[in-house]
């Protein structure tokens, strides 16, 4: 067969007309040079021949527009190539791929054509791999041919370009290549007989990249490359925002206990192959290469790439131990454990914390330390510099990521010592997110809880002042702050709330209610008006909706309910407003209730065309009260009696009171046990998925009273069987023994199942929704029987 290329047919002597959908050239020597039709643009069109063309120099810019990338202060050692000027793609080779181009995205060609001819077109570019690669407008093409190939051709051309494949991933254009071909290994990964050709092929790129690490991690093209090539090798997915730049809102989540810190949360979408080997060899390859020239890689692009490869390897100590003290700026030869921090080194730590990319890059290395670098790096490095750190506008975000990882109340003593006093200090100068990284700490750690309660407070209302003041200031940090006179300062009008502020009162709510009781008072007191201006703030309604769900009394709660009477219409149909209704109504006995759905019912029809008013107006039957008020609240007030049987039934008074009771507002505060939760989950879905109000109330009512009988019936088995148990075992004597074996084996599974139905609430409802209402009247007549020798024998043959 003859190719464009071929020593014997030059790509030069042959016109484009000759050229085959299966990207060869048919001649009289090529044994498949049947032709097709083929649908061709212009090539002016494509811009690939011409003075057009000549543009595609440097990714596509002219050489007078290429510009000097700019130079961090720490890259003086080692220097990122600057963009290269290529050689131009010649014509011929540049008209090949445009047809080849044109063939493909025909859709008279089948998936199994197309793979033969991208195939046979990445074996054209064998020599030509950087030129097509970083030509601005070839390099899609290239990205197409290396989507719709097979692996084997996929890892040739890899493996033919690998010595080159730095200067293709530093280049704008190249670098699109390279990840399209990484993410298209990941697709053959699927085929567990390709995993060996795909490991050796990512060993030799792997092999090359660790020898130009440096140049690669500050550059902003393949250090994005790199931060992909380490995911594969780790097996997560490419694009993983966890493992390449997490969102700030994610981060600060996390760390004020708002969401659940999740190292692993891709772990369900791995690959069927990971490459943990490769994936250390590259990592600690990389800094061996770059350890003399470890500054360069504290810039933007480096430490982005190492920000992934810590993220990477959390669970992995023995690699960790290894590589944190190199980017500490530590002597790794004479680091041992518990010496890994060399004290020469503290003060340069404690200046490179200050600046905006190493501040990043240490937030990180405190997320994934092992638990002796942690305490290292908090005695000898923070300790005595926190307060000052706190005060900078890098460092402070340092020493949240220290406070957030704390690992036990040692460690939150030796921070609080330090930075709980200063509060006030830090809230002045802007920094409440230290603060709240602190009270979060002490929930999660459940040390200082009371004491982070006392020392908020402090920091916005003296002791000679009403507490009343201690939320709105909250609320209005900046304001508040930024006033002269703060002994007059006054609500602000039209003035967004802040959203740290906002937070830290979430975060305080969250307390058990004993600690909390000045926040309290003070949100109740607020005046009307300042409720529902709240209520209508976005960071507002989270607070209302943070109280609303705390473990204060109902009747706190109901305080606060009773300042937006006349504004729930209003409030339902303000964006995020539904939340703080339903929570609201949550919060409320009947007669608020009902006063929550009469005002509903006058927005009825506006309320409906709005996202979530059709969901409110459902759960509130508010076309119910419409129709039938009366019958209404005869639902409602059965609803809560069922509620308060269920949860005197089942619930546990011997624990702590649960933090949230959303549903009933004067029922018993008691924990349940999580099968009991459980419970309560299917109940309310029932009750949301019911075909209406009444079918609704009727589930609600027939759990209540065969729970009640169910229960009280294993009750009344339990002391008639203690007191005639004389009576029943002269019976059982006189029968066969063998029959009383059975019997008494038949008695001891019924008292064990009495005990499992009794701990099992879930399975408990299930049992009560298949009894029928003539078994339940059998079982009532069964035990008024007096003769007691009846009584033992149908307990023992039930």
């Amino acid at each position: 067969m003859v190719s464009i290329g071929s020593k014997a047919l030059p790509m030069g002597k042959h016109k484009t007309s000759n050229l085959r959908e299966d990207g060869f050239l048919a001649g009289k020597d090529n044994p498949y040079s049947k032709k097709r039709s083929m649908h061709r643009k212009s090539i002016k069109k494509t811009g690939l021949a011409g003075d057009h063309y000549t543009e595609n120099l440097s990714g596509g810019v002219p050489d007078k527009a290429v510009k000097t990338p700019k130079i961090s202060k720490h890259q003086n050692a080692v220097m990122p190539e600057a963009s290269f000027l290529r050689k131009q793609v010649d014509p011929e080779t540049a008209t090949y791929y445009s047809e080849i181009a044109n063939v493909i995205e025909g859709a008279e060609v089948d998936l199994e054509e197309r793979s033969i001819i991208c195939g046979n077109a990445l074996e054209e570019s064998r020599g030509k791999e950087v030129k097509l690669a970083t030509d601005y407008v070839l390099s899609h093409t290239m990205q197409t041919l290396l989507e719709g190939c097979d692996v084997n051709h996929l890892c040739n051309f890899l493996q033919s370009c690998a010595k080159d494949f730095p200067r293709i991933a530093m280049d704008r254009s190249g670098s699109h290549v390279a990840e399209t071909a990484l993410k298209s290994l990941v697709v053959h990964l699927q085929d567990v007989e390709t995993h060996s050709l795909i490991e050796e092929t990512i060993a030799i790129i792997c092999r090359v990249i660790v020898e130009d690490s440096v140049h690669m991690m500050c550059n902003c093209y393949s250090s994005h490359v790199l931060r992909s090539l380490l995911c594969f090798c780790k097996g997560v997915p490419l694009d993983s925002t966890q493992f390449h730049a997490t969102k700030s809102s994610i981060v600060l989540a996390e760390r004020l206990n708002f969401r659940q810190s999740q190292p692993d949360e891709h772990g369900s979408q791995y690959f069927q192959k990971a490459f943990p080997d490769l994936l250390r060899f590259v990592v600690l390859g990389m800094l061996n290469h770059a350890v003399k020239d470890i500054s360069t890689l504290q810039d933007q692009y480096g430490s982005l790439v190492l920000q992934t490869a810590l993220k990477l390897l959390v669970g992995n100590e023995e690699v960790l131990i290894q590589i944190i003290p190199i980017l500490l700026g530590c002597n790794v030869d004479n680091a041992v454990e518990g010496h890994f921090i060399e004290t020469t080194s503290v003060q340069s730590l404690l200046s490179l914390m200050k600046e905006t990319a190493y501040s990043h890059l240490m937030e990180v290395i405190l997320e994934v330390a092992p638990a002796t670098l942690y305490d290292e790096l908090l005695t000898k490095v923070f300790q005595s510099s926190l307060f000052k750190m706190s005060s900078h506008h890098c460092g402070n975000f340092v020493v949240q990521a220290l406070v957030s990882h704390a690992r036990c109340g040692t460690h939150m003593e030796l921070i609080w010592e330090e930075l709980g006093p200063k509060f006030e200090d830090l809230l002045g100068m802007g920094k409440p997110g230290v603060v709240a990284s602190l009270i979060a700490a002490s929930q999660r750690l459940h040390v200082y809880e009371h004491k982070s309660c006392q020392a908020l407070a402090a920091a916005v209302c003296s002791v000679n002042e009403s507490p009343g003041g201690i939320v709105p200031r909250i609320l209005f940090l900046e304001s508040y702050f930024s006033c002269n006179d703060k002994s007059n300062w006054t609500w602000p009008r039209g003035v967004k709330m802040h959203v740290m502020g906002s937070l830290i009162l979430q975060l305080v709510f969250q307390f058990p209610s004993e600690f909390i009781q000045p926040y309290v008072s003070s949100i109740t007191s607020m005046e009307a008006d300042h409720v529902l201006e709240a209520s209508k703030d976005s960071r507002g309604q989270r607070v209302i909706e943070g109280f609303l769900s705390s473990n204060s009394s109902s009747k706190q709660k109901r305080r606060l309910v009773m300042k937006l009477k006349g504004h729930f219409g209003e409030l339902a149909l303000h964006p995020s407003g539904s939340f703080t209704v339903e929570k609201c109504f949550d919060a409320s006995n009947i007669s608020l209730r009902e006063a929550i759905v009469s005002e509903l019912v006058t927005v009825e029809s506006e309320l409906f065309k709005t996202k979530q008013g059709p969901l409110l107006l459902r759960k509130f039957d508010v076309d119910g009260y419409a129709k039938r008020p009366d019958q209404w609240k005869a639902k409602q007030s059965s609803r809560q009696s069922a509620y308060k049987e269920f949860y005197a039934i089942f619930g546990s008074k011997e624990t702590k009171p649960s933090k949230v009771d959303s549903f009933l507002a004067e029922a018993p505060r008691i924990s349940r046990p999580e099968t009991i939760k459980e419970m309560r989950k299917e109940i309310d879905a029932s009750l949301a998925s019911a075909a209406g109000p009444s079918s609704s109330m009727q589930f609600i009512a027939n759990v209540n009273s065969t729970s009640k009988m169910k229960i009280s019936g294993h009750k009344h088995h339990a002391e008639r069987a203690k007191q005639n148990g004389e009576t029943s075992m002269k019976h059982l004597m006189d029968d066969d023994a063998s029959k009383g074996k059975n019997k008494r084996q038949k008695s001891k599974k019924h008292g064990i199942e009495n005990v499992a139905m009794a701990n099992k609430a879930t399975d408990t409802v299930s049992h009560h929704q298949k009894t029928s209402h003539s078994a339940d009247m059998k079982e009532k007549k069964r035990h008024r029987k007096d003769d007691s020798s009846k009584i033992s024998r149908k307990k023992f043959k039930a």
